[in-house]
């Protein structure tokens, strides 16, 4: 598993003051109120930054930084992954994952057929959707849902799925 998780992107600077616009990958926008520090990989170099006021626009999240004071500053972020350490994020509740800790997980049948890798997962809003490759790079999409996601075993790195009708 990954120490630091990424929490979104810089994609542009807001106003003069050092402000920056970040696209969140967090499952809920406002993530960012909860933490009073993050890490901006940039250009292969990482540091913490200490955030200063969090803010919205256009489901996009405001974030001013200490230190970041000019318009200059702000833009040599833009383009850098936001990133938190796993242990400030706390404890998942029991049967929630991180996606980034799903991906490249083997998929087996509960009668140990080998179903190919986590590729990607899809959030529809309604439910999570698994694209399991296989060795010939073969799509299978899969509903995160009981019915078909039967254990998810991160330390053994394999997911059991029941193949329902229609899969």
């Amino acid at each position: 598993m990954k120490d630091y998780l990424e929490l979104g992107q810089i994609v542009n600077v807001k106003g003069l003051k050092g402000e920056v616009k970040v696209n969140s990958f967090a499952e809920k926008i406002d993530r960012f109120e909860t933490l009073d520090e993050v890490f901006i990989k940039c250009k292969g170099d990482m540091q913490k930054y200490k955030i200063e006021k969090v803010g919205y626009a256009k489901n996009q999240v405001i974030l001013k930084f200490e230190g970041i004071d000019t318009i200059e500053q702000a833009e040599a972020l833009r383009n850098s992954y936001i990133l938190v350490d796993r242990k400030d994020l706390g404890e998942l509740p029991e049967g929630e994952y991180y996606i980034v800790d799903l991906i490249g997980l083997k998929v087996y049948t509960e009668d140990g057929e080998y179903l190919g890798i986590v590729d990607d997962i899809f959030q529809t809003g309604s439910n999570d959707v698994y694209d399991v490759k296989n060795d010939l790079g073969q799509s299978r999409l899969l509903p995160g849902i009981k019915e078909v996601i039967k254990e998810i075993n991160l330390p053994d790195g394999k997911i059991i799925v029941i193949l329902i009708e229609g899969l």
